[in-house]
């Protein structure tokens, strides 16, 4: 029944589409144009664009330019006009107008607006955009007002954004959720996870001009990722000429010992170096551009220094510590050329390189609950490089008539991850030495092309995608004496993944109406070949066809107000680290292992928003509610089998049922003083899980049972920027992160204070940094955990306190 109703909605559309596109031709017209600077050629956007009767000049219409300088002036009757432009800094311009009866389209072509010679003093233009869209569909930040990051990674960076939290092991949540699709210019490549976001601690912040969040995207997205898009803008210059900009900066963390090591284990890290230059360079004469970027970032890093203490049913008591030193070096270079052939038709090829080495120094010593006795010693040393290589061609067509266009792209993605463990399992009589290796190589390839077409009250977009995706992995044990590794479990496995996709997408805009309503439709079939002697897992997979709609309507109650209505539905497919089947030994305890049963969960959303607009600021709020179908996430469990050891825990990803989040979040931005802004953002929300019951089937069949769970959570964000005498800007950043449930638990509060400054010099073009993150060494990560015959308590004091500087120069 309900294929049919997406059918029904479909067929709703296109028909609506079919009869808007004949509305359109009852007689008035639709003038276009383009509007660029005469001296360089560049697109102007919000130039003022007004139409007066050249009989008495009296006004008639108007509009402004996008950001690719292009203008629309619907429905206008046949007759005799002037067309005047005007931009602050150019000289306007007026023109006659023309318009007949023959066609209901009139573009104009191009006006060139010339630059105005008067010479003016030194002008200071100080303000912002609001980080809210117009229609509230995205939010907006630039990295650099976000001083107290400044020298770090994009994860870094993103935990003083509005809604953004950054969990456990580095995982980005977006209103409490960690199933997001992070892009780079608006494309999926490995560097930042298909499914995951294991590189954003490993992009440097130097090399992203502004990030995007999206909570409800449309359909001209691919439809996983339920908790929204993240979307890493890189910086690529568009002046006129050769230009640049060379950085540096550094800084020490771990400043000193949060919590003091359990005996006889190696020393944790302190005063760990960060390392950061950067260099970039832009050459644009007439037709072409090209651009090069180059960002090197070298930690030391105290990675997880983590206390647990777990509790058994049988009276056992363990005390644990899971310390881990680690060093990083991350190269990424970007670099690529566009080709403005002409007017029409523009070709774009860049490439991206990343090379990350991470090694990892790790002591887990199990102690009795009193610290009288080590039962057992787990050392390793991990060696690991991933390496990142993506290519990109794109063709972009822009028609006569404004706004229509064509882009055709191909992106292909090569991650190769290379890891190798070293372990030394020290026991009370006997040592044991223990390896294994992981390689794993993915290749990712798609292909999309994009339409839009105007119509009198808006456009239509259309568009197709098709994805190939294919991951071999090998994993080999070598186990040492007494080894407590799973070698049985080894061998290779096979992922392979192929979504074709379409999508169609209408926006309608009056003077106080939007409406953007889309339909995308994906098929995937994917198939996971394993090693057919593993003593778990045979190959598995899954296909299906599903539709996604989204819908947006906005209403402008008048200038400065406007309310916004969302709904979309959405997936998360499993990644392939999901249903990976090899056993993972980072922690010598908990045992971490992918199930190639898993399957998608599915996303309902909706969301109404309003925002105001004011001189000083705004407001922005809105109430959401996401229901999730299968829950994706791990259950950690005992065997409980006849002869097994008990204290190993198992954490394996499950399909957990329904779950639920209910909430609010407001956005307000206030200028104090014309040297004071203030933003706050807050963001609370219900918390539900439904009670399930899954079957484990590592490395002995049980089954676990949780009861229903249900938590009021949220976050506190005040940022506070300061412009300051002599070119200084100042910023502090805090954050409060309520206690929070996940399956099986609980997650307990957080706080942290980060400060910030900068000094601009040399006339602008240089500019010196300096900032400090958890001033106050607050931040930790406490958590509580139940399973069927356990339950434990951890507090991690990894590190969180890092003081940088820095200086950057134009050029």
């Amino acid at each position: 029944m309900k294929y049919h109703t997406y059918i029904f909605i479909f067929l709703f559309f296109a028909s609506f589409f079919g009869f808007q596109r004949l509305s359109a031709q009852a007689g008035k017209v639709v003038v276009s144009g383009v509007i660029k600077d005469a001296a360089t050629k560049a697109m102007l956007p919000f130039v003022n664009v007004t139409l007066y009767s050249q009989k008495d000049t009296v006004f008639l219409t108007g509009t402004i330019t996008n950001e690719e300088g292009l203008f629309t002036l619907p429905a206008v009757n046949s007759g005799s006009y002037v067309l005047k432009a005007t931009y602050l800094g150019f000289e306007p311009i007026t023109q006659s107008l023309q318009i007949g009866q023959l066609s209901e389209f009139l573009h104009i072509g191009t006006i060139e607006l010339t630059a105005q010679t008067t010479q003016l003093n030194e002008v200071v233009i100080q303000g912002s955009s609001d980080a809210v869209s117009r229609s509230m569909e995205k939010k907006t930040f630039s990295l650099a007002d976000n001083l107290s990051q400044s020298g770090g990674s994009v994860l870094q960076a993103m935990k003083n954004l509005p809604g953004i939290t950054v969990g456990e092991g580095g995982s980005v949540q977006l209103r409490g959720n960690d199933k997001v699709m992070v892009l780079i210019d608006g494309k999926q490549t490995a560097l930042t996870g298909f499914g995951s976001q294991s590189g954003l601690d490993n992009i440097p912040a130097s090399a992203i001009e502004k990030i995007e969040i999206i909570n409800n995207p449309s359909a001209r997205y691919d439809a996983n990722g339920n908790a929204g898009i993240i979307n890493l803008v890189f910086k690529k210059e568009k002046k006129e000429g050769l230009n640049g900009k060379v950085g540096f900066s550094a800084g020490l963390g771990a400043l000193w010992v949060k919590q003091e090591n359990y005996p006889t284990i190696r020393p944790q890290y302190q005063t760990t170096p960060k390392i950061n230059p950067s260099f970039s360079l832009n050459y644009r004469k007439g037709k072409t551009n090209l651009f090069v970027q180059v960002d090197n970032l070298y930690t030391q890093t105290l990675n997880k220094n983590e206390f647990t203490d777990r509790f058994y049913d049988s009276g056992q008591l363990i005390r644990q510590q899971l310390k881990r030193n680690r060093n990083t070096n991350v190269t990424t270079l970007k670099s690529g050329i566009d080709w403005m052939v002409n007017e029409q038709n523009t070709f774009s090829f860049s490439g991206l390189f990343s090379s990350e080495k991470i090694i990892d120094r790790g002591d887990e010593p199990f102690f009795t609950y009193d610290l009288s006795e080590r039962k057992r010693l787990w050392q390793f040393l991990e060696d690991e490089l991933k390496t990142t290589v993506t290519a990109s061609a794109s063709w972009l067509h822009t028609f006569r008539q404004a706004g229509r266009k064509l882009n055709m792209g191909f992106n292909y993605t090569f991650h190769r991850e290379d890891e190798k463990y070293f372990f030394t399992n020290v026991m009370p009589t006997y040592t044991g030495k223990d390896a294994f290796k992981l390689l794993s190589d993915e290749n990712v390839s798609d292909l999309t092309i994009d339409y839009t077409h105007p119509l009198k009250y808006g456009h239509l977009e259309a568009g197709f995608k098709l994805r190939r995706r294919y991951i071999p992995t090998n994993m080999q044990f070598f186990p040492g004496y007494n080894s407590p590794l799973d070698s049985s479990a080894g061998g290779w496995a096979n992922y392979g993944e192929t979504i074709p996709a379409l999508y169609g997408n209408y926006v309608f805009e009056s003077k106080y109406l939007e409406v953007e309503a889309g339909l995308r439709a994906e098929y995937v079939n994917l198939r996971y070949q394993v090693n057919p002697t593993h003593p778990t897992y045979k190959s598995n997979g899954y296909t299906y066809g599903q539709l996604f709609p989204s819908v947006r309507v906005s209403y402008k109650l008048n200038e400065l107000n406007r309310i916004s209505l969302f709904y979309n539905r959405r997936v998360d497919r499993p990644n392939e680290v999901d249903i990976r089947i090899f056993p993972k030994y980072d922690d010598a305890e908990i045992i971490k292992v992918g199930n190639p049963a898993l399957r998608p969960q599915f996303t309902n959303s909706v969301e109404i928003g309003y925002k105001n607009s004011h001189p000083g600021g705004f407001v922005y709020v809105s109430l959401y509610h996401k229901q999730v179908n299968a829950t994706i996430t791990r259950i950690s469990s005992t065997t409980n089998a006849t002869g097994a050891d008990n204290t190993l825990i198992y954490a394996i990803f499950q399909n957990a049922g329904h779950s639920y989040t209910t909430g609010m979040e407001i956005i307000y931005s206030w200028q104090l003083q014309k040297w004071a802004t203030l933003s706050l953002n807050l963001n609370g929300y219900q918390n539900t899980i439904d009670a399930f019951s899954v079957v484990n089937l590592y490395p002995v069949e049980n089954t676990f049972t949780a009861e229903r769970q249900s938590l009021f959570s949220g976050n506190i964000k005040l940022n506070g920027l300061f412009r300051l005498p002599r070119k200084i800007e100042a910023q502090f950043s805090a954050i409060y992160l309520a206690p929070d449930i996940v399956p099986q638990g609980k997650v307990y509060s957080r706080f942290s204070i980060d400060m910030g400054a900068k000094k601009t010099v040399q006339n602008g073009k240089g500019e010196l940094f300096v900032n400090a993150t958890d001033i106050a060494a607050t931040l930790k990560i406490k958590r509580r955990i139940q399973g069927d015959g356990f339950h434990y308590i951890s507090t991690d004091y990894y590190e969180t306190q890092v003081v940088r500087v820095g200086y950057n120069y134009k050029f």
